[in-house]
């Protein structure tokens, strides 16, 4: 009798056991939108099929914050290895749908040239000074989307 009850308790967990891919799109969708799309993105791009096409949405890609907003209001840059995975990964897969990006100026340099973005109508620059718009902008032309 003990034997029957701990193999119907070892089923019951065999068959509540679900990924998180197993879970309808529209519901991978609210969880995500309540995550900052850029962990979403860093963190579930190139998985599966599936997330991305999910994470391709535009909820997920139009609006970019590539810097880190700490104590105070000090921005910084993200941690190398998420700024190299994004320039040479996920933005490469996602540039024509990025409406606006916020960066700061360590980061500026790589992630404006890691594409050229085509529908981009908004840009913050944090922690910019004159000096450094001069040398990234100079010489350079943009056609910003309305």
């Amino acid at each position: 009798m003990i034997g029957q009850e701990k193999k119907r308790s070892n089923m019951s967990k065999k068959q509540s056991h679900i990924n998180l891919i197993d879970l309808p799109d529209e519901i991978l969708v609210k969880i995500f939108n309540t995550l900052n799309n850029v962990d979403v993105l860093y963190s579930l791009m190139g998985i599966n099929t599936q997330l991305d096409k999910i994470l391709n949405d535009s909820i997920f890609t139009n609006c970019l914050t590539l810097m880190e907003c700490k104590l105070y209001d000090r921005f910084y840059s993200l941690p190398d290895s998420v700024l190299t995975r994004f320039c040479s990964e996920i933005i490469p897969q996602i540039f024509f749908r990025i409406k606006w990006l916020n960066i700061e100026s360590t980061s500026m340099d790589r992630v404006l040239f890691a594409a050229n973005y085509p529908n981009l109508s908004g840009l913050g620059l944090y922690n910019v000074t004159e000096e450094t718009v001069i040398r990234v902008f100079h010489g350079k032309i943009f056609n910003f989307k309305n």
